[in-house]
């Protein structure tokens, strides 16, 4: 049934991402917490052991269960979000590699696991999903189980959370039949961004290099916007991304110099901005809990959009749009901001949890 309370899991559930899920899923009438799960150490433990603040609460007396092994969750929940934290002392490739057996291991015993990692986003068969960009990418879940064997269970990630601040505007230029054909992008991140940075080491400074976001800005869009052939997902050969990212002193909220280039048509500086305007997506249409309303938020001010006051638009969950430019060098330019623990993280993965549950993929 569409409106039945799905009881749900989470694997990392004491880590900082764990516990924004914990408390967007609070306030989600879609979902609930049931089962909570983080490293080896803390099994058997309540939750509120291990975040005090939950301390006689319904969530702070559930018992931690192992991330690592899916049994755990049998019979307690349906569906699984993953903020899984491999152990920092391993190497990145065996921290992924941990993370890739964990939530396959949940997939294989029947859960959907709707992932907040990086481990999975270059398998070809698992979606990458921004639910009003890419939804029809779901689709790729029959075939899915039937190459990995699942009968219920299945793989789904949402993608990295510095994208996020300029794949709407993105995506409903394309959709109105303008299609950028090159882009430079130069994103400033706010210190919660993973690999997360001391407050005090970004005091007074600017880091002009974030390790593995580059990759990830210039090549993660291109799997988003491609399409499903044969079995798998291919990357749109049609734009070429250029990034740079750094991080800045910002609490939360990451922001986005935006250059485009239109290889045909160019849309005027006053379509743009109504084709922003007027943007949605299949969440929105369905009228989804998380779903923004609107998706993108044009800023007028002059110096829009700006973390400090911008962020929290439609719960933290809206992309924020402003200063649109014509560009000497490229079409036109603009500065995009997304709330990148919110929209960039949890809230994403939890708004494409209410589009999975819409279209029955948990019946």
């Amino acid at each position: 049934m569409a409106n039945r309370v799905i009881p749900v899991g989470i694997l990392g559930a004491t880590g900082e991402v764990g516990q924004n899920f914990i408390r967007l899923l609070s306030e989600n009438p879609e979902f609930r917490v049931t089962y909570v799960a983080a490293s080896p150490s803390s099994q058997g433990k309540k939750y509120s052991e291990r975040v005090p603040f939950y301390s006689g609460t319904e969530i702070g007396n559930l018992v931690l269960g192992n991330a690592n092994e899916a049994f755990c969750a049998t019979g307690k929940c349906e569906v699984i979000f993953s903020a899984f934290e491999a152990d920092k002392n391993l190497s990145k490739a065996d921290q992924a590699r941990n993370i890739r057996e964990a939530e396959f291991g949940h997939a294989r015993a029947g859960f959907p696991v709707v992932s907040n990692n990086s481990a999975l986003r270059w398998t070809e068969d698992v979606p990458m999903i921004i639910p009003e960009v890419n939804p029809d990418h779901l689709e790729i879940i029959d075939a899915q189980r039937k190459h990995y064997g699942f009968k219920k269970g299945f793989l789904v990630v949402k993608p990295n959370c510095n994208i996020q601040s300029f794949m709407l505007p993105i995506d409903a230029l394309r959709k109105a039949g303008y299609m950028p054909s090159r882009m430079i992008v130069t994103t400033l991140q706010a210190i919660s961004g993973a690999p997360k940075t001391p407050f005090m080491e970004m005091h007074d400074n600017v880091r002009t290099n974030i390790d593995g976001e580059k990759e990830k800005s210039e090549n993660e869009p291109l799997k988003i916007f491609g399409k499903i052939q044969n079995g798998k997902i291919a990357k749109d050969g049609n734009l070429v991304i250029s990034a740079k990212c750094n991080r800045v002193p910002i609490t939360e909220g990451h922001t986005a110099d935006v250059y485009l280039e239109f290889p045909e048509e160019k849309p005027s500086l006053d379509e743009i901005r109504g084709i922003w305007r007027m943007y949605s997506g299949v969440p929105q249409k369905l009228g989804l809990y998380s779903a923004p309303n609107p998706a993108i938020v044009y800023s007028a001010y002059p110096d829009g959009p700006e973390a400090k006051h911008d962020r929290m638009n439609c719960r933290g969950m809206a992309v924020t749009v402003g200063q649109l430019e014509q560009c000497a060098v490229m079409d036109i330019k603009f500065a995009g901001l997304s709330h990148n623990t919110i929209r960039g993280a949890a809230g994403g993965a939890i708004l494409t949890a209410e589009l999975l549950k819409a279209q029955g993929y948990f019946s």
